[in-house]
């Protein structure tokens, strides 16, 4: 295999790949032994058909496109492995030469990293977040558990409130006619959930359980189906259940319910503690994020079409892994939500182009402090993969190759420049209130 490398304009380049001519025919070779269990002549049985007699039949370009498939992968991994130059793109391959008895030869139209011109990184200001825990936060804390611990119970003594779940039983009626879709049994409604067209749960607070009311709504203009955009309609409806939520009680016995704690006092003190590890843990991200978008504002590069492209594919794929995990495929995803990948692609370039360039800004960041990732560092990398995976740390170790370690390291390089980043920031007061109105001002005076 050899390689030439020829640079063109906006950061790309262009590859040139050769192979020797005893590499292809044996692609061939490979190609023809693939296809022959599906290649029929008369006079010979399938799957018997000499090489030979298939390419005076067809020609001998018959196997070429499945031998450069075959060929191109391996070589262009063998000509990514002796090339200098840092590729970010998937390549464009084009067939130069492909003939019996000649090298094969094709070239490659990658992207290669843009150089990057730092701003200032270090000592870029960002705002103090403040992470004391009020009393109001840690009242709400406790609101959300005993929410979390209520129990339903069904009302037979009151009308309808809001925030009941009721069963319901209705039919709608436009122009005094019932409309398909209109009519529902046993149906569970949370009242105030918006579950239904603006008006039509607001109208039940009140109802009675077993008794029938007329609710009168008037559909959307943009309601998803034409035939009711705008139409004035009366649901006849009956409330058949109505249930609430019954909070216990927040005492003592609640906490050592629910918690190791025999005193709601004692709960209450280790709710804050979480509250307040919680909030210096998110203090921390948020500085990062701060400091980096600041530097990445500051840093200038040209980031070349195929790198985005490449990045914009690998979000659309890391979104399919997530939706297939839950048993969707994206062909059902497309058909459910009237999207294609192009629209999808189209609408991740945003944060593509974010992703890109906050991981040069701080590539670029570690290079100009020197930083590396040492094999310790590797070394904890493939202990918490083990951990996450529920395997031994040395069957995660053989999985992992040169490139594969390549890749981690890189990530942890970056991962150091960006704690870099955030530890070298300077804190300063968060922006201050608005200034009082005239009308604020007189009030207090």
């Amino acid at each position: 295999m050899s390689l030439q490398v020829e640079k063109l304009e906006k950061n790309m380049a262009k590859l040139t790949i050769e192979t020797d001519a005893e590499a292809f025919e044996k692609a061939v070779e490979k190609a023809y032994q693939k296809q022959k269990s599906r290649i029929s002549v008369p006079g010979f049985r399938k799957g018997k058909v000499p090489r030979q007699m298939v390419e005076r039949m067809y020609g001998k370009e018959v196997f070429y496109e499945e031998a450069a498939n075959l060929l191109i992968p391996d070589a262009y991994d063998e000509a990514l492995d002796a090339c200098e130059e840092d590729i970010v793109s998937s390549p464009q391959i084009e067939v130069v030469q492909i003939e019996s008895g000649k090298p094969f030869i094709f070239t490659a139209t990658v992207a290669l990293k843009p150089e990057v011109k730092l701003g200032k990184y270090k000592g870029v200001k960002v705002d103090k977040i403040d992470t004391a825990v009020t009393d109001e936060e840690i009242d709400e804390a406790l609101n959300r558990e005993r929410e979390n611990n209520a129990r339903t119970i069904t009302v037979e003594d009151r009308p309808v409130k809001d925030g009941d779940m009721t069963i319901l039983d209705f039919e709608g009626f436009v122009d005094g006619e019932a409309f398909e879709g209109g009519k529902g049994e046993n149906y569970p409604l949370t009242i105030g959930s918006g579950a239904f067209i603006p008006g039509f749960e607001e109208q039940l607070v009140g109802a009675e359980a077993g008794k029938e009311v007329e609710v009168k709504v008037t559909f959307p203009e943009d309601y998803q189906a034409e035939h009711l955009q705008g139409k004035e309609a009366v649901f006849k409806c009956t409330v058949k259940e109505i249930k609430e939520k019954e909070l216990p009680e927040l005492n003592d016995e609640f906490a050592s319910d629910i918690s190791e704690f025999d005193t709601l006092a004692e709960y209450r003190e280790d709710v804050k503690k979480n509250l307040e590890e919680k909030k210096i843990k998110d203090a921390k991200n948020a500085k990062e994020e701060a400091a980096i978008k600041a530097v990445v504002e500051d840093s200038e590069m040209e980031i070349p079409e195929a790198m985005l492209q490449t990045q914009q594919k690998q979000m659309v794929d890391e979104f399919a892994q997530r939706i297939t995990m839950q048993g969707l495929s994206m062909e059902q995803y497309f058909q459910f939500t009237g999207t294609n990948y192009q629209q999808m692609a189209e609408q991740v370039k945003p944060q593509a182009e974010e992703r890109i360039r906050t991981r040069l800004v701080l590539e670029a960041v570690a290079k100009a402090e020197n930083i590396e990732a040492t094999e310790e560092d590797y070394e904890e990398e493939l202990k918490t993969m083990a951990e996450v995976y529920q395997m031994e740390i040395d069957k995660v170790r053989d999985l992992m190759g040169e490139r594969e370690k390549k890749s981690i390291l890189q990530d942890l390089v970056v991962r150091k420049a960006a704690e870099f980043v955030a530890e070298n920031a300077k804190e300063g007061k968060a922006a201050k209130a608005k200034k009082a109105t005239k009308e604020e001002k007189e009030d207090k005076e």
